[in-house]
């Protein structure tokens, strides 16, 4: 759609063409003749948006800071759903996870060999040496926000701890290879696969991080793997998730066929996860959930 400059903006603002994404309009079309592939408007939030998506973030945050205080040897992962539930209602806030294309609890929470989507359930207790992935959405009218965290419960194995710490590695190094109109989506999968492979494991391809903030699912998708310089590029206003999910063996996965949701190593193999959703800016990246 074209706009004249006295138009309104069409991110929504209510701003002046002029005043608001005039200059970054031209940016893009010139980075498009380059040859780059850009974003759609779509993914590019105003600043109404931004603060909105804060504010279901600070639910968001707050719920795994309780949780990081809660989890421990003996729990119930259906304990952690009810205590996540009961957080988050609290605060005006939704569990977006709840019943979300039929998933039945309000968060995540995978454990060992479980990659992702692990169904909380009242007879499966953490114990000592279990790695836990614990991954919550947050909707606050409307607004959405995602992070996961990873616990160590009990006495861990060494092997077990250094898979957690690569993998938060893994997810450091992509939010630092993102600068403004310079960065690829392909950086972020390049830089996250290069680490991996360098400590001896392996990241799964069929998930990966995604845009969110007016949705629990966004475009684009952001792949764990890549080649520098190829892919969107990355520009100021888009929110979007990091979320390696990383494997001590090999990449292979399967779903599981009793519940249809959890995700697992098909070798059995430890696997681990960090997640931060993140808004890139005109310096660089803020972390909003975490």
């Amino acid at each position: 759609m074209s706009l004249n400059r006295n138009d309104k903006c069409w991110c929504g603002s209510g701003l002046k063409y002029k005043k608001c994404h005039s200059e970054f309009d031209e940016k893009l079309k010139i980075l498009k003749r380059q040859g780059c592939i850009i974003p759609t408007r779509e993914m590019i939030k105003n600043e109404e948006q931004i603060k909105l998506i804060r504010e279901s973030a600070k639910i968001n945050n707050g719920l795994l800071d309780m949780l990081s205080e809660n989890i421990k040897e003996g729990i119930s992962t259906e304990e952690i759903n009810t205590m996540a539930y009961e957080y988050t209602v609290s605060r005006g806030g939704i569990p977006a996870d709840l019943n979300y294309q039929g998933f039945p609890k309000s968060l995540c929470v995978s454990i060992n060999d479980e990659v992702c989507h692990g169904i909380p359930d009242k007879d499966r207790i953490l114990k000592s040496g279990d790695i836990v992935n614990v991954d919550v959405t947050t909707n606050l009218n409307g607004y959405f926000s995602d992070a996961s965290r990873m616990f160590l419960i009990g006495e861990v194995s060494e092997e077990a701890k250094k898979l957690v710490r690569v993998t938060k590695e893994c997810l450091i190094k992509g939010m630092e290879t993102i600068k403004p109109w310079e960065s690829y989506l392909g950086d972020i999968g390049a830089v996250i696969s290069q680490h991996a492979k360098a400590n001896g494991y392996t990241v799964v391809r069929e998930f990966g991080g995604h845009g969110v903030g007016l949705d629990i699912h966004e475009e684009p998708f952001v792949a764990h793997i890549g080649k520098k310089k190829t892919g969107m590029i990355l520009v100021p206003g888009m929110v979007f998730t990091i979320e390696p999910m990383i494997n001590a063996g090999k990449r292979d996965i399967f779903i599981n066929k009793k519940n249809g949701w959890t995700v697992c190593t098909k070798d059995g193999s430890l696997s681990a996860q960090w997640e931060h959703t993140l808004l890139v800016n005109k310096d660089g990246i803020e972390i909003i959930s975490k």
